[in-house]
């Protein structure tokens, strides 16, 4: 408790722009994230790549953005988006929508299922907190950004482009493959 309070005050130290690049490169834990209370009056937009290896965005007034891998568990989605907003400003969450297929050939039916549960959770937990969600399919938001198309690259290549992108666009924040998509939504969404 003592090294997160510790890690806590040395960002709290940093103040404004510097707290939050201090904060989006080492939050380990949820109990390293700042009290609700902290967070700066305004509008606040979430941006959600939904699955275990997808991420959560979060810019606030001011033009300040954290970003996280997607909490392994069920509790820790809902206490990550309960930190991250602000009840008393207005706040919109844009989420993939992404198909019912995931995986390649032989990918388990379970693994479609679980899923399409926790992209359940994740709506039911925005709705749950009363949070505007509006999806938003890969296409638009790529063309969005004028990303192109995936056509003729390997998965792992259209994926580093896409993080490449996101670090491009946001400098000051550590992208990693996991919260690579949640920036590009939360660019394309601004």
């Amino acid at each position: 408790v003592a090294a997160v309070a510790s890690g806590f005050a040395s960002c709290a130290d940093a103040g404004g722009q510097a707290f939050y690049r201090c904060m989006s490169g080492t939050i380990k834990t949820l109990a390293e994230l700042p009290p609700t209370e902290s967070l700066t009056d305004g509008p606040t937009q979430i941006a959600v790549d939904p699955g275990k290896a997808g991420g959560i965005a979060v810019r606030y007034a001011g033009n300040k953005v954290l970003a996280f891998n997607m909490p392994e568990t069920e509790g820790d989605i809902r206490d990550l988006f309960v930190r991250l907003y602000n009840p008393d400003s207005p706040t919109v969450a844009y989420v993939e929508k992404v198909g019912g297929y995931i995986g390649g050939p032989g990918a388990p039916g379970s693994a479609m299922f679980n899923f399409g549960r926790n992209f359940g959770f994740l709506l039911g937990t925005l709705a749950g907190l009363y949070i505007r969600t509006e999806l938003i399919t890969p296409q638009k938001w790529q063309k969005k950004l004028g990303l192109g198309t995936s056509k003729g690259m390997r998965p792992t290549e259209w994926k580093n482009k896409l993080k490449a992108e996101a670090q491009r666009l946001f400098p000051d924040i550590k992208v990693t493959l996991k919260t690579a998509d949640a920036l590009l939504i939360l660019e394309a969404t601004k």
